[in-house]
């Protein structure tokens, strides 16, 4: 057997010593034009940061620059590594002093794994934006963050992480290795100055739910407001808290641990729907 502190190694789970600040900071956001990316980004901007926000949109990085002329806006692509090493060197030269980088971009889709349209390379759409494209900004910044004097890396996960949403499962899937692929980084970067959080946010009143139909939801928990969702992010991070689970997301984490096959059947209402449509 493994020792306790070989299980639970100082820092790992609970909160370490040292603050971490949440103004003062150059923060970089991924997907940053709409949903928790926005918010955070507008949130930080008020405690006094600089905040450089990326999305794929041109139009939607225009409209948010319009209204908040005081955010430095990139169009890249998290799921590109050509586009995440370009904006790289366009970050670091602008903006010496980042210091903190904020994984947010995600994709979530329902997906039919028995419908036979699609192709091989669409199927991991998600796989690609929200773990490979996290891994690849992280491992491209960290040099730099390396060389600050305090650092972050915030990780959005989901609830979900921790006990899946079977009719998203290629996107449940991506948030369950962000969040193994989180924990690993943390341990990694222990004798660093760089703090590694992870925020796993509930369902959230956001465009991402956009593709989903009030049936697929329903009978689950109510959706957090995404100003509320913010709140709980700010306040995890200013406490040094590295795992940020706010809402109902604490309760699947423990669900997923305690009650693994009820927390499943929990969400499993609509593929059953979703099935019944296929046969017909």
């Amino acid at each position: 057997m493994y020792p306790l502190t070989t299980l639970c190694p100082p820092g790992t789970l609970d909160d370490e010593g040292g603050i971490m600040k949440v103004s003062g900071n150059t923060i970089l956001i991924t997907g940053g034009t709409s949903g928790i990316g926005e918010e955070l980004a507008k949130r930080f901007l008020t405690l006094g940061n600089t905040v450089i926000v990326t999305g794929r949109d041109a139009a939607k990085l225009d409209r948010l620059k319009k209204e908040q002329p005081a955010l430095h806006t990139i169009q890249s692509d998290a799921s590109d590594p050509t586009a995440i090493e370009a904006l790289y060197e366009t970050v670091t030269r602008r903006f010496p002093k980042l210091n903190v980088l904020i994984n947010n971009a995600g994709i979530m889709r329902k997906i039919n794994l028995q419908d036979n349209s699609g192709d091989l390379k669409d199927i991991g759409l998600e796989i690609e934006t929200n773990l490979l494209g996290v891994i690849r900004m992280v491992k491209q910044f960290l040099p730099h963050l390396k060389q600050q004097s305090e650092a972050g890396i915030v990780n959005v996960t989901s609830g979900l992480a921790f006990s899946p949403f079977p009719i998203s499962p290629v996107y449940s899937a991506s948030k369950a290795g962000l969040h193994s692929f989180t924990q690993s980084l943390r341990v990694q970067l222990k004798n660093t100055r760089i703090k590694v959080f992870e925020l796993a946010p509930p369902a959230v009143e956001t465009p991402l739910a956009n593709a989903f139909d009030a049936s697929d939801t329903k009978g689950g928990p109510p959706m957090m407001k995404v100003d509320k969702l913010v709140d709980h992010a700010i306040k995890g991070i200013r406490r040094d808290q590295l795992q940020i689970m706010p809402g109902f997301s604490r309760v699947l984490n423990l669900l997923g641990r305690a009650l693994p096959k009820l927390a499943v059947r929990m969400a499993s209402a609509p593929v059953d729907a979703m099935l019944a449509q296929t046969k017909s």
